[in-house]
């Protein structure tokens, strides 16, 4: 269909791009073209790159959607010209020039950081965690996410991060009610601050796996707005 968005994903800390795979399904059943960017988790920079990898293999302008640390790199990333709208997923925001623990500090420290080791210069989360990451997902889909889990480099939260695409881009945020990952009221001070439009659901960190249709409908609904701009 002709100016048909892709959508474009970016995955955070512990987890990989297979935890969008519930909405995904969703959208390629209606015919969207969708990439899910495998981050490494070294550098704000690199996995900026990646994502700027998946929009060259995407057709058309492009949807561009972050969950949690995925927020950070979409916010690098998603100044490129082919990105016409930002997703936040529970994310993070930075200002330009700021970090991604920056505006973190101004809120207390979530239940879940009670719960990480540290292994190679990386910090993974414990099995003890995953109740406070995705606690509405049944056991199996709990044990799945903390086995197919990216560890982040220790110090990647302390990288500054160049740009900030929702300065410029129509932008939607998700906000998790029960987050016990990344605080609630810090999801709606950043939505504020970008002026997204903002849908609010009583999940745990990952209401793409807990609400994926709610998660769909929301990507769905910038897809359509980027299509309508496109006339």
């Amino acid at each position: 269909m002709p100016g048909r968005p892709s959508i474009v994903f970016a995955h955070g800390l512990w987890a990989d791009g297979s935890c969008f795979s519930k909405v995904i399904s969703l959208l390629v059943a209606d015919g969207y073209d969708v990439i899910a960017t495998q981050n490494h988790l070294n550098t704000v920079a690199d996995d900026a790159a990646a994502v700027r990898t998946s929009l060259g293999r995407a057709r058309g302008p492009v949807v561009l959607v972050g969950h949690s640390y995925g927020g950070t790199v979409i916010t690098a990333s998603g100044t490129d010209d082919r990105v016409e709208a930002l997703v936040y997923i529970c994310a993070l925001a930075p200002e330009d020039g700021d970090t991604s623990q920056a505006d973190q500090t101004k809120f207390p420290q979530t239940p879940v950081f009670q719960h990480i080791e540290v292994a190679d210069g990386r910090l993974f989360l414990r099995p003890s965690g995953i109740p406070d990451f995705a606690g509405d997902l049944p056991e199996a889909e709990q044990k799945l996410v903390w086995a197919t889990q990216m560890g982040p480099l220790a110090d990647l939260f302390a990288q500054p991060v160049p740009g900030a695409a929702w300065k410029t881009k129509p932008t939607y945020y998700i906000v998790g009610t029960e987050d016990r990952t990344v605080q609630p009221d810090l999801q709606r001070f950043l939505a504020k601050r970008m002026n997204a439009k903002v849908t609010e659901l009583t999940s745990s960190h990952v209401p793409m796996l807990s609400q994926p249709r709610r998660v769909y409908e929301v990507i769905r609904e910038a897809a359509d707005g980027v299509q309508q701009a496109a006339g």
